[in-house]
């Protein structure tokens, strides 16, 4: 195990398990310009490496953090948070005696005025999309400088949501990457069959379906028929919960969340 290093220098604490064998844990590296002030803060920090936690508590003091107390795992971190009530719970994931995930799904529902910001060295999508599912404000890795992590800290405490640009930049490739559900459900109908449903779950009867496309209404209803054959429903009713559920019917005001 080796000790801080000094100004602009980086420290780690190396601890071997039995599952992963041995894993690096780098510091916040400590920036030579100045640092954005999170002057007044409440933070409770949790990880599994005193080490790191010291380290990590005496970068957040120099900034003007309190540091309310330290957790080595999820479990902990839960009763610290409903007990001392911090602005923000700095979370770790992999934990020995419970992960970060499950914590922070815990604090965020059961104390939502606290952010939780998570700083790990995990940066696999998996990670990353189930701290947000489970309600984090923030995800920075281990290697953030101190500037990232004070202005994190003070985002999360505002209520804001920030990642590190590395996350940042995987959050947004894979939203950009990600197919249009709409277009990929039911590749079985035709294009004119996927428009007459697109119109069934907006709840539009078979004369408002032929209005609007143009077309007699035995057409629509055989259309109709159609569709319920290839996705096997028995009735409208099915077939508009299958179209719902893959986001088809609906309208703009839906898609704005306009009531």
């Amino acid at each position: 195990m080796s000790g801080p290093q000094g100004r602009g220098g980086a420290w780690t604490d190396e601890r071997g398990t039995s599952e992963e064998g041995r894993r690096r844990q780098k510091a916040p590296r400590r920036s030579a310009g100045n640092t954005a002030s999170a002057e007044g803060i409440r933070v409770l920090i949790t990880d599994d490496h005193p080490v790191f936690r010291q380290g990590l508590k005496g970068l957040l003091q120099a900034l003007g953090v309190e540091v309310v107390a330290e957790a080595e795992n999820g479990p902990d971190a839960v009763r610290l948070a409903a007990e001392l009530q911090p602005d923000v719970v700095v979370m770790d994931l992999h934990m020995p005696g419970g992960n970060g995930i499950e914590a922070t799904r815990t604090i965020t529902r059961t104390s939502p005025r606290i952010g939780v910001l998570v700083l790990t060295m995990f940066r696999d999508d998996d990670s990353v999309f189930a701290a947000m599912r489970a309600g984090a404000r923030g995800y920075l890795l281990k290697e953030s400088g101190a500037e990232e992590i004070a202005r994190a800290v003070k985002a999360v405490s505002a209520g804001e949501a920030i990642y590190g640009p590395e996350i940042a930049r995987r959050v947004l490739a894979y939203f950009t990457e990600m197919p249009d559900r709409r277009q990929t459900a039911f590749p079985q109908l035709t294009e004119r069959e996927r428009e007459v449903l697109e119109l069934i779950a907006q709840g539009r009867s078979n004369q408002e379906i032929a209005s609007a496309l143009f077309l007699s209404q035995k057409t629509v209803r055989n259309h109709v028929s159609n569709i319920f054959m290839k996705l096997h429903v028995a009735d409208r009713a099915q077939a508009i919960v299958l179209a719902r559920e893959a986001g088809l019917g609906e309208t703009a005001r839906d898609r704005d969340g306009v009531p």
